[in-house]
């Protein structure tokens, strides 16, 4: 990765044909750099702009209709006011190869914007926004309808734009490359959101909902519903509304598949979660309850579990787990190579140290 420092002037053809990776960061070059940029950058293939104050919107759109970056494989942008609708698309349409799209704070891309994007990058695989406030519902919709079939991840962090709206879905054609999505701390997508995403990206495998405190049971279980693939890894972090009703329901639709699942400050989750998981979950092991209302008769029933093969477990924070779980830890700890038990106060220092001169393969977080 090329580091070019504040005083360096404007990259020529010489740097553009001997560096894979350009990283420009917070200097004051203008349009002309980026059109360089554009036109010899035969041999970039990941390329970083930040915070470059004095790069306007034809500087964008010239390094993307010049032609040159044909081996650009991936593009992060951070804050550069420049990134208009118009130059997405100019990007997208001069830089065929584009396999990743990583765009932060560039509050001038709408939906139209990322539509055109999304038609033109036609190798896209890994597509990831953080605060661009002014794409919506109807922007990532259109955008998984135009990608259709490379589109891998999706990731959707702090958009405060993308809210619940009433749409007919079947006026789009579905994502069926969609592997994985990630939605962070976005406060207005909700139960309508999810279910849309659901039939729109059937093939679904990893889902990441980390923060979303406002979905219910009844929201995500149309997500779940849809996901024909299988479930593999669901990161419900945070999530403080949903029930043993929804672990329950994600065990029975997708226990065959699902080896990680994250429900950590899902306060609502009880003991009856871990009797699910422990009936039809067959190849989990990675599993994290922490701050959950269990107790140490769910730990219980995951010891008894004869299917069952945790390699990690988390009970950080769970105020009903005590010292009475010390057999059932000693049992799950045959196969265990990572637990946590830091907070959970009711377990005493004198099994914490049991519990790390016995299971000594294992590392106890205390």
């Amino acid at each position: 990765m090329l580091d070019v420092c504040h005083r360096s002037p404007p990259p020529d053809q010489f740097l553009m044909n001997n560096f894979l990776g350009f990283d420009m960061w917070h200097l004051n070059i203008t349009d002309f750099s980026l059109a360089v940029i554009g036109h010899f950058g035969k041999a970039i293939t990941n390329l970083v702009l930040s915070r470059l104050p004095n790069v306007n919107e034809r500087g964008f759109w010239v390094m993307g209709v010049a032609q040159g970056l044909q081996n650009l494989v991936s593009l992060t942008i951070t804050s550069c006011l420049g990134v208009t609708d118009a130059s997405m698309e100019a990007i997208g349409k001069g830089c065929p190869n584009l396999k990743q799209m990583y765009l932060r704070r560039c509050c001038f891309v709408s939906n139209s914007g990322l539509a055109a994007f999304a038609k033109a990058a036609g190798s896209l695989e890994n597509l990831q926004l953080e605060e661009c406030n002014r794409v919506t519902q109807y922007g990532i919709i259109g955008a998984l309808s135009n990608f259709k079939t490379k589109l891998k991840s999706l990731t959707l962090v702090k958009c405060v734009g993308v809210t619940d709206i009433d749409v007919e879905v079947s006026m789009f054609s579905p994502c069926e490359s969609l592997q994985s999505i990630t939605i962070q701390n976005c406060p207005g997508l909700g139960s309508a959101s999810l279910a849309m995403i659901g039939k729109l990206c059937p093939q679904l495998q990893h889902v990441d909902l980390t923060g979303l405190n406002h979905i219910t049971d009844a929201g995500l279980l149309p997500l779940l519903e849809n996901c024909e693939a299988g479930l593999v890894n669901v990161n419900l972090k945070g999530c403080s509304n949903l029930t043993d009703n929804i672990v329950s329901a994600l065990a029975r639709l997708h226990g065959g598949t699902l080896k990680v699942l994250n429900l950590d400050g899902c306060c609502y989750v009880t003991d009856a979660s871990l009797v699910a998981i422990a009936d039809d979950c067959l190849l989990l092991d990675d599993l994290d309850v922490s701050k959950s209302a269990i107790t140490d008769a769910g730990i219980a029933v995951l010891s008894d579990a004869k299917q069952l093969n945790l390699r990690v477990l988390s009970l950080s924070g769970c105020p009903y787990v005590s010292n009475k779980s010390v057999p059932f830890l000693m049992k799950l700890g045959q196969a265990l190579l990572g637990l946590n038990i830091k907070n959970s106060n009711a377990i005493g220092y004198n099994a914490i140290r049991f519990l790390v001169g016995k299971l000594w393969r294992c590392d106890i977080l205390v």
